[in-house]
């Protein structure tokens, strides 16, 4: 039964955050601070994640081939390669890497 609860008030929680975006007053949305941060929020959000995915295994910090496909994508993205070629340089290093390594 606690299952069903922790989902209850997980499907409250984000129709209340739905319902709050949508009575915030158009005023608000055009200031300067707030549009820069709805613009620069997801990046860093992704950016987390990305980190997160990469260097963590439960509570370890680890350096394994997923920190070479990142370095590899790192370097294609800094040479303003198509997001295909950064994906694919990522997963050629990465299992090239975990290849190697055994």
């Amino acid at each position: 039964m606690n299952t069903w609860i922790a989902i209850a008030a997980t499907v409250l929680g984000c129709y209340a955050v739905k319902v709050a975006g949508l009575l915030v007053p158009a005023g608000v949305l055009e200031r300067p601070l707030v549009r820069r941060l709805a613009a620069l929020l997801p990046v860093a959000l992704l950016a987390a994640l990305t980190a997160q995915q990469t260097f963590a295994d439960g509570h370890t910090l680890v350096l394994d081939a997923r920190a070479a496909g990142l370095g590899a994508a790192a370097v294609a993205l800094v040479l303003r390669a198509p997001f295909l070629v950064v994906v694919g340089a990522a997963v050629l290093v990465t299992a090239g890497v975990r290849a190697i390594a055994g």
